[in-house]
């Protein structure tokens, strides 16, 4: 399990202490009446005071210790377990050889749980088993009662050990949920604003200036150009990229992949993609862009630095299906199979071959007025 984001673990792990010292306070108050109902049962009753009340100022000083985190180190740990341990090892000196209960009690729950919230169910297992076998060591016999309460210690430590692990992880994934959120909530505000401005003007000057030619034409492609750019800068994420984390989970937009790649070639490339993110696993992202990066590749060395490129993506129920279309002179009958057959694998590999991988499907129509792939993919691919 990785570690959750520090702020959020910390928050976390600040509460449950709070509410540890509460009850460190009453298991405190439990030992102390206790012992003064149990005090005939002190072979020695000055030495078991002192005992009582040492274990009561620990616990003043523990909470107040263990409420800054910074101070929640190591030391304060084994020192806090140690002292445990010792109360308990003072027992059959302090008390006749065949005491039932321990000096301290529940008041051992302060020690174990401490290292349950701080090291999880490692740290819970780990002190419950130094307390577990402590008990059972100072003993001349062990009885049920005494299995029982070993065995409650060690399934308790590990349990809120995991439990504080788990509520750190929600934590984290909450705030990295919310952060999401806001960020999306801010592009689409900054999309609707920019579609509604800039990137209306662009287009108009791409569309007229390719209409009017000559030097205009220039001024349009630029203006394509930087319609583009403007389009994949909406879509970049301030705070938590969506889908920008490592690991199995991990998910991307489709849409700015693609626009990225088609801003990387020569050739004259238009994308269209759906005005909001298209988020898929990342490795499905990945070999996506990788596809339409061969054939925009397949454009620039067949039909020309001249030529120009659509890429269209379209965001469906249960699949995606990403256009490439060039006008260019097209692919001369026979010529794909003339290149598989020398050993040239570029169409196969490069582009069928990573989709069919994915479980979609890649479909190839071409002409003299150019050529144009059609592929799809569904959604559930990995």
């Amino acid at each position: 399990m990785a570690a959750p984001p520090v702020d959020s673990a910390r928050a976390v792990e600040d509460r449950l202490f709070k509410a540890l010292a509460i009850l460190r306070v009453v298991v405190t108050l439990n030992m102390v009446v206790l012992n003064a109902y149990r005090r005939d049962n002190f072979d020695h009753p000055t030495a078991g005071l002192f005992v009582t009340v040492a274990l009561v100022v620990w616990t003043g000083l523990a909470i107040w210790l263990y409420d800054d985190a910074s101070r929640r180190t190591a030391w304060l740990l084994g020192a806090d377990l140690a002292i445990t341990v010792a109360a308990m090892a003072l027992t059959p000196v302090v008390k006749t050889p065949e005491f039932n209960a321990t000096v301290p009690g529940f008041w051992v729950m302060g020690a174990l749980l401490a290292w349950a919230l701080r090291w999880h169910w490692k740290g819970g297992l780990a002190a419950a088993a130094v307390l577990s076998a402590t008990d059972l060591l100072i003993r001349d016999s062990v009885d049920q009662g005494n299995y029982g309460n070993v065995f409650l210690i060690l399934l308790g430590g590990t349990i809120v050990g995991y439990m504080c692990a788990s509520l750190q992880r929600m934590a984290a994934e909450r705030d990295a949920a919310e952060r999401a959120r806001a960020a999306a909530e801010e592009r689409t505000r900054l999309a609707r604003a920019v579609h509604d401005g800039a990137l209306q003007v662009l287009a108009m000057v791409q569309r007229r200036g390719t209409q009017a030619g000559g030097e205009w034409a220039e001024l349009g492609r630029l203006a394509g150009a930087q319609e583009r750019a403007l389009r994949s800068l909406i879509r970049q994420q301030d705070t938590v990229p969506t889908g920008a984390t490592d690991g199995p989970g991990a998910t991307a937009d489709l849409a700015g992949a693609l626009e990225a790649v088609g801003t990387a070639h020569l050739v004259r490339v238009e994308v269209a993609t759906p005005g909001t993110p298209v988020l898929l696993p990342a490795a499905v992202v990945a070999e996506l862009a990788a596809v339409v990066g061969a054939c925009l590749d397949n454009v620039c060395a067949h039909a020309g630095d001249g030529a120009t490129a659509w890429v269209l993506l379209e965001s469906g129920t249960d699949t995606v299906t990403v256009s490439v279309r060039d006008d260019g002179p097209g692919i001369p009958e026979g010529r794909l199979e003339t290149a598989e057959a020398e050993g040239r694998l570029g169409v196969t590999s490069s582009i069928r071959g990573r989709v069919a991988e994915l479980g979609g499907t890649a479909r190839l129509e071409t002409g003299e007025w150019g050529t144009e792939w059609e592929i799809e993919v569904p959604r559930g691919a990995r």
